[in-house]
C-alpha cells in the first residue's frame, strides 16, 4: 500500500479528490524544516509546494522507502534534482493550470494602469467628484485605449501564448522577444527592438542565471515614456531600484507586478519605501482563482495515479534502476 504524506496541505486550498488505489494519505498544514525527515518515516510519495526537499532530506534514512516526489507547482527549484536523481527518485510536477488566471491577471494589471483605475477611485474617496461642478470628473493626462497599441511578451511559454491570446482579442499587436543576444527565430523580434517598439512589456520567462536582472537601468532607457512593465513571474527578473528610479523620473508610464526579488517583501524594499502612483503591486497571487486550484488538484491527483500505475506523466527526473 502506498503512504502519501502532504507536507504543506495548506498551500492548495482547495478539495482533493482521493487516488484511485489503495493508500494511507497524512497531511500537515505545513512543515518546518526540522520536522522533514520525520514526516518522511515510511512514506513512498510525497507531496510539497514549498517545503525545501535539500540532499540531507533525500539521501537520509527517513526517506528510504521513497519513489515519487510530487511537487503540487510548477517550479521545482526548491527539490534537490541531483539527490532526487542519485537515489533513483521520480519528480512530477504539474503543467498549465493557471494560465488563465495570471493572463486574466497581466491584463487587469495593464487595464487599471492605462485606465487609471486606482486614481479615479481616489477621486471619488476623497471627495473630489463629490465637488466637482459637472456630471463627471477627469484627471490628466487622459487615459490611454490599449487598442491598436504593441504588447511585447518576453518568455513565451504556455502563460505567454494565453497572455498573447487575450491581448489579440483587445485589439492589440503582440511582439514576442528572442532570448538577448539570440539570433531571432520566426515570428520573434530581438529582446532590445521589442523593448523600443512596445507599449506594454509583459515578463513570462523563469529565474535563471541569465534572467536574473534582465530588466534595469538601460531597459528601461529603451522604453518609451507612456510604456507599462507588467511582471507576473518572477520579482528578481527586474532590478527594483532601477524601476522605483524609472516610475519616479517618468522615464516610463507604470508597472504592474505580482512578484517581487524577496517574498514577502520585508521593511524598507524599494519599491514598497515609494508612494508611487503609477505602480501596482499584487502579493504573487495571480496563480490563485477557483478553477486553476481545482485544476492544479484533478492533476496532482492524476499524475500521482499515472506513476502508480506505471505510467509516469509530467516528470522532470526519471526514476533510474537499481
Amino acid at each position: 500500500m502506498e503512504r502519501i504524506v502532504f507536507l504543506d496541505r495548506e498551500a492548495l486550498q482547495t478539495d482533493i479528490r482521493p487516488p484511485r488505489f489503495a493508500h494511507q494519505w497524512v497531511e500537515y498544514a505545513t512543515t518546518p524544516v526540522d520536522q522533514v525527515s520525520e514526516r518522511l518515516e515510511g512514506a513512498t510519495i510525497v507531496i510539497s509546494n514549498q517545503v525545501r526537499l535539500d540532499r540531507a532530506v533525500l539521501t537520509g534514512p527517513a526517506a528510504a522507502d521513497l519513489r515519487l516526489v510530487a511537487v503540487c507547482a510548477t517550479g521545482v527549484d526548491r527539490v534537490d534534482l541531483d539527490a532526487a536523481r542519485e537515489r533513483g527518485l521520480c519528480v512530477t510536477n504539474v503543467r498549465s493550470w493557471c494560465d488563465e488566471s495570471v493572463a486574466e491577471h497581466v491584463v487587469a494589471l495593464m487595464l487599471a494602469l492605462r485606465r487609471d483605475v486606482l486614481g479615479y477611485h481616489g477621486a471619488v474617496v476623497d471627495g473630489s467628484w463629490s465637488r466637482a461642478p459637472g456630471y463627471s470628473l477627469l484627471r490628466e493626462p487622459l487615459p490611454l485605449e490599449v487598442r491598436g497599441h504593441v504588447m511585447g511578451i518576453v518568455g513565451f511559454g504556455s502563460i505567454g501564448a494565453t497572455v498573447a491570446r487575450l491581448a489579440g482579442a483587445l485589439g492589440m499587436e503582440v511582439l514576442v522577444a528572442e532570448r538577448r543576444g539570440a539570433s531571432p527565430r520566426p515570428g520573434r523580434v530581438p529582446f532590445e527592438e521589442l523593448l523600443t517598439r512596445s507599449d506594454v512589456v509583459s515578463l513570462h520567462c523563469p529565474l535563471t542565471p541569465e534572467t536574473a536582472g534582465l530588466i534595469g537601468a538601460a531597459e528601461f532607457a529603451l522604453m518609451r515614456p507612456h510604456a507599462l512593465l507588467i511582471n507576473c513571474a518572477r520579482g528578481g527578473i527586474v532590478d527594483e531600484v532601477a524601476l522605483a528610479d524609472a516610475l519616479k523620473t517618468g522615464r516610463i508610464g507604470g508597472a504592474g507586478l505580482d512578484c517581487l526579488a524577496a517574498e514577502p517583501p520585508p521593511d524598507g524594499a524599494p519599491l514598497l519605501a515609494s508612494d508611487l502612483p503609477n505602480l501596482i503591486i499584487t502579493p504573487h497571487m495571480a496563480w490563485a482563482s477557483q478553477q486553476s486550484l481545482r485544476t492544479l488538484a484533478d492533476q496532482l491527483i492524476e499524475t500521482i495515479e499515472s506513476f502508480v500505475a506505471g505510467r509516469p506523466r509530467n516528470v522532470v527526473v526519471d526514476p533510474v534502476p537499481d
